[in-house]
């Protein structure tokens, strides 16, 4: 018999243990209006053009921590590091606009990135064992709230260097740190050339993020104004490429980033969810106006954890983006509810088909558009993606990993 999400009654009571880690759960959070210290908010799209970035990125292990980056612009400037390797198209042959790219002449581009309504702190960019979060306030009910997040910048980044940036959201049973050392983030950024910000999940919400159907509407508008902030900072401190803003997930972080889509899909180029979804005891959809690509991920028929059954939950996310118009890349591999067993070609980094997905789809594409659509999925995607909703082929060879605890 199949498993399936069980009664909200006992979700409330229980909580699902991703990946490794506790499943330890805490008080549900406040369900007071909440707000930020900041008024930073979404604007509408524009047509502004701007000019062309080019960069070039080095691959080192270091983990360093630096402060006075950048100062971000909104008319960058061009970069004079050189340009940054296209995507391997396979057998195609073509290359294609991406994120590091200027847009075409015409294109319908991002809003513009609110400024911070407060003092943004001069942010720690890298991580090393022992060393602080970044720090922002938000105000919860009555309460101030500090709001940690780290931000992994390339360590040779020029002053001039427009960056995408990826906003990565951790599982239940881990941490901020969990997700920069499981992705090799450091590695990650130095070789792609983008910025990931990584936050931290706060107290007071039984699973971490607030996208279970319990969870009050206060406490996601909250984390979607903590995004804000986040961007917000990152954008005095950087100069930003804001035609390339996403988000990606693990498990709880992944459901969340569905919330996310839904609630600032007016500034996200793409998302990417990774054993995520959306339906049943999981908030539902929210349609956003802009149209954006999106990696759906999961482990296959027993990716499944306590509570959550997330072949159905991504099945539903899937029909939901389908119907909206949304270009979808399904993935489904088949070791269950586990870390995506990505091949990855030497030197490249364990989750390198992810980054390239959200760099290959900057937010000026037309709706239900990809350049994979033209070129075909990139030689590196895994074999077990496939465009579309029903058409990936999950690994034939066994596997029986399972990293639900």
């Amino acid at each position: 018999m199949r498993r399936g999400l069980l009664c909200l009654p006992l979700l409330a009571s229980v909580a699902c243990g991703d990946l490794t880690g506790d499943t330890d759960a805490a008080t549900l959070g406040t369900s007071d209006a909440s707000t930020s210290t900041s008024t930073a908010g979404s604007t509408n799209p524009t047509t502004t053009q701007t000019p062309p970035d080019t960069s070039e990125g080095s691959m080192s292990g270091a983990e360093t921590t630096t402060t006075g980056a950048p100062t971000g612009t909104s008319e960058p400037p061009t970069s004079t590091t050189g340009d940054p390797p296209k995507a391997d198209m396979g057998t195609s042959g073509g290359e294609f606009l991406r994120c590091h790219d200027a847009p075409p002449d015409g294109a319908t581009l991002a809003p513009d990135i609110p400024a911070y309504g407060g003092s943004c702190p001069t942010l720690e960019i890298g991580y090393m064992e022992g060393q602080a979060f970044n720090v922002l306030p938000q105000q919860l009910g009555n309460n101030t709230v500090e709001r940690q997040f780290l931000v992994i910048a390339p360590e040779d980044a020029a002053p001039d260097e427009r960056l995408p940036v990826i906003f990565l959201w951790h599982w239940l049973g881990g941490d901020a740190q969990d997700f920069y050392e499981r992705g090799d983030v450091q590695n990650a950024v130095n070789q792609k050339r983008f910025i990931a910000v990584i936050p931290e999940a706060r107290e007071g919400l039984l699973f971490k993020w607030p996208f279970s159907a319990i969870d009050s509407d206060a406490d996601l508008q909250a984390e979607f104004q903590f995004f804000d902030d986040m961007l917000s900072c990152v954008a005095e401190q950087f100069s930003v490429n804001k035609e390339c803003v996403a988000s990606t997930g693990v498990s709880a972080g992944a459901l969340f980033t569905s919330q996310l889509a839904g609630g600032r899909g007016d500034v996200l180029s793409s998302f990417m969810s990774l054993s995520g979804g959306t339906g049943g005891a999981i908030k539902p959809w929210t349609a956003p106006a802009h149209k954006m690509p999106a990696m759906v991920l999961w482990g296959g028929p027993d990716d499944f954890c306590i509570l959550i059954d997330f072949e159905q939950t991504s099945k539903d996310l899937e029909q939901n983006l389908e119907a909206g118009g949304h270009f979808v890349l399904e993935c489904v591999h088949n070791c269950n509810h586990s870390t995506p067993p990505f091949p990855v070609e030497r030197g490249e980094t364990a989750f390198a088909p992810l980054w390239d997905f959200f760099l290959d789809h900057p937010y000026w594409l037309a709706p239900g558009e990809s350049p994979y659509n033209e070129f075909g999925v990139p030689a590196g995607m895994p074999d077990w993606c496939a465009i579309g909703v029903g058409n990936a082929v999950p690994p034939p060879e066994p596997c029986d990993k399972n990293e639900c605890s």
